[in-house]
């Protein structure tokens, strides 16, 4: 294995200037950036194997086809998927997500269901539920939170036996907390509900074993774990998979076609429709060699360690306040706050001024953020290629918000 030490080299993009000053990524949340070897294979397939998979016998075909299907080979060993056929290429969580809605939610929910959420969802696995619960007329529930982030007691009880889709993150993008999920997989699957799990905050960070977790349908972005954007993985029990009908119609994802009929591909191409992203595929089957390169726990314990830096600093600053827990054990390498009088938009400008990208907004969980009555904060998530360094010019500059605002502590 390679010292996560090593990573930071790897990264082209991080040696990039913005107004004299080297760039300081603090916003892998919303977007990884991508090592030199990711690049470089994804270069290496455009100039000698590119071609459209599935739709040739030609050798640019056959070689494009390959290198699609082995990707998905390598993302089955990289979430221990029992087999091939349960992995399915999308184009982010978003759409995995959709596609689990549309197609499961749509066709297996009936008025008086219940699908249960947190207050803490991104958005792609909040408004889909929303929409399900319109169209079919079961309830949306939401489990809600203490301040500190946790589920409120006797919330998991909201799963009863009229509950049939329990979807939750499996680390809130906003809170940087993991949810206690065996335990809600465990009462979901004990009142027959089935369990959407969201992979994107997690995925990138730490090991994930989708047999050992149980959950039924697991996603996540290839863009937020070093590979491109738009490529993303969904995960689905085969048994559900083979009852769901199509997302999307059109090329590859058919049998057969007559006038009037068609019968649909097996699994997984059925829900692969239109030429597909094989450049997409060939980032992430490199990002993930290149994670293992270094190993998801050693990953893991490294951000632990950039967290327990850098969050009791943060509290030490005079009004800067933490969203969700103030323990570092229990944040996974994302810190949301705000600064007294000074919207999110203005601290992430004064620190853009000096190289430093962090993330300002609602993060795509405005019913987090009015559960708490916040309307936005600051974001700063790490990675692998993360140094300690970055994050002390960080807590430098992140001093100075309030005097560049004319404010005085």
């Amino acid at each position: 294995m390679r010292p996560i030490t090593e990573a930071y080299k790897d990264f082209p993009i991080l040696h990039k200037e913005h107004n004299g000053h080297r760039v300081i990524y603090l916003d892998s949340g919303a977007t990884a950036q991508i090592p030199q070897m990711v690049i470089d294979r994804v270069v290496d397939h455009m100039l000698h194997h590119n071609g459209n998979p599935h739709r040739g016998s030609h050798i640019l075909a056959i070689e494009a086809s390959e290198a699609y299907e082995n990707a998905r080979d390598r993302v089955v060993e990289f979430i221990n998927a029992r087999e091939r056929e349960e992995i399915v290429f999308t184009r982010n969580s978003t759409e995995s997500m959709n596609l689990i809605a549309h197609s499961y939610g749509l066709n297996n929910l009936n008025k008086g269901d219940k699908i249960i959420i947190t207050v803490a969802e991104h958005h792609a696995n909040l408004v889909t539920w929303q929409y399900v619960s319109q169209k079919t007329g079961a309830t949306l529930e939401y489990m809600y939170l203490d301040e500190t982030g946790h589920l409120k007691d006797g919330e998991i009880d909201k799963i009863d036996e009229s509950t049939k889709i329990v979807a939750f993150a499996h680390v809130s993008n906003v809170l940087g907390m993991e949810f206690p999920v065996k335990q809600l997989i465990e009462k979901a699957h004990s009142v027959g509900a089935v369990v959407v799990l969201d992979g994107a905050q997690s995925t990138p960070h730490m090991k994930i074993d989708v047999q050992e977790l149980d959950c039924d349908f697991f996603v996540f972005s290839g863009h937020k774990m070093c590979a491109s954007q738009g490529i993303g993985v969904l995960y689905g029990k085969r048994h559900l998979l083979e009852s769901m009908p199509p997302f999307l119609l059109g090329g590859d994802m058919i049998e057969y076609v007559k006038e009037q009929t068609t019968t649909f591909n097996e699994l997984p191409y059925k829900f692969e429709a239109g030429t597909p992203n094989a450049d997409g595929a060939v980032s992430l089957h490199a990002a993930m060699d290149y994670l293992d390169s270094f190993g998801m726990d050693a990953i893991e314990a490294y951000e632990e360690e950039l967290v327990d830096y850098v969050l009791p600093k943060m509290l030490e600053i005079p009004h800067v306040h933490i969203v969700g827990t103030t323990n570092p054990k229990e944040k996974h390498g994302v810190i949301a706050f705000t600064v007294d009088d000074v919207h999110p938009h203005d601290v992430a400008t004064i620190l853009d001024s000096k190289g430093i990208c962090v993330r300002s907004g609602h993060h795509c969980a405005q019913p987090l953020g009015a559960f708490y009555n916040i309307s936005a904060s600051t974001r700063l998530s790490m990675y692998l290629y993360t140094r300690k360094e970055d994050l002390d010019v960080f807590l430098e500059v992140l001093k100075t918000v309030r005097s560049v605002m004319g404010l005085q502590d």
